[in-house]
């Protein structure tokens, strides 16, 4: 009877597709100096800055002269990436990196429910480089939870402070 139990349950778990995760969640770069806030704002993920290590961060190397003085805090860096067709637990969009100005093609990829895989790559797909960024647990719970009404505002707020890329809505 064991046996039984036990090749039914095998039979379950190979014969079902493997489960879809979402990069959603807090999570610290591999150097440590800051914290992306990834969420889903319609059908793409967005990752902003919710934390710096060193505060008072700005975009000093922007192409655009009006934005070097604006905060790196709160400011997007994953910009609209969508489900890659070809590999599962994977999003494909754009990263922007304040250290240089410069925006690149990218991928994320969740290699294991605590790490993201993060690569940018120049045009074409070629020199690309990347790092693993390991997710921040959340805070221990404390006073009364929030309604899930309180909790869409949250995220209807956080999606409205996010750019529009051409071609896209959010």
């Amino acid at each position: 009877m064991q046996y039984r139990a036990f090749l039914a349950a095998l039979l379950l778990t190979t014969a079902s597709p493997a489960l879809s995760a979402e990069p959603t969640g807090e999570w610290l770069v591999e150097d440590g100096v800051a914290r992306v806030r990834v969420e889903k704002c319609a059908d793409k993920f967005w990752g902003v800055i919710s934390w710096e290590k060193a505060p008072g961060g700005q975009d000093t190397n922007n192409p655009d002269p009006a934005k070097r003085t604006r905060p790196t805090l709160g400011m997007p860096i994953l910009l609209g990436m969508t489900t890659a067709a070809s590999e599962p637990n994977t999003w494909e969009g754009e990263i922007y990196n304040s250290r240089n100005g410069k925006t690149y093609s990218a991928r994320i990829m969740l290699k294991q429910p605590d790490m993201l895989r993060v690569e940018g790559c120049l045009v074409g797909g070629f020199l690309c480089g990347g790092q693993n960024w390991t997710r921040v647990p959340p805070p221990p719970p404390q006073g009364r939870p929030p309604t899930p009404q309180q909790v869409q505002a949250a995220l209807v707020d956080f999606c409205s402070k996010l750019p529009v890329l051409p071609g896209t809505t959010h």
